[in-house]
């Protein structure tokens, strides 16, 4: 019995700071840099222009 106390108290220690360790891991990786978010939001435009420029030829026809 005091082995799963004292078990259950370590880990009641160390969870939180584990869990807190993964979501500032995860914070720090998922940034993206200011270029490549200028690329994606460019990217993105260049697909809008496209498929503006397609339907407007679908109604011209």
């Amino acid at each position: 019995m005091a082995d799963e106390v004292s078990l259950w108290g370590l880990l009641t220690i160390i969870g939180p700071i584990v869990l807190l360790a993964v979501i500032i891991w995860a914070v720090l990786n998922n940034r993206v840099s200011r270029r490549r978010h200028q690329e994606s939001e460019r990217a993105t435009a260049d697909l809008y222009d496209e498929q503006d420029r397609i339907d407007r030829e679908k109604r011209m026809r």
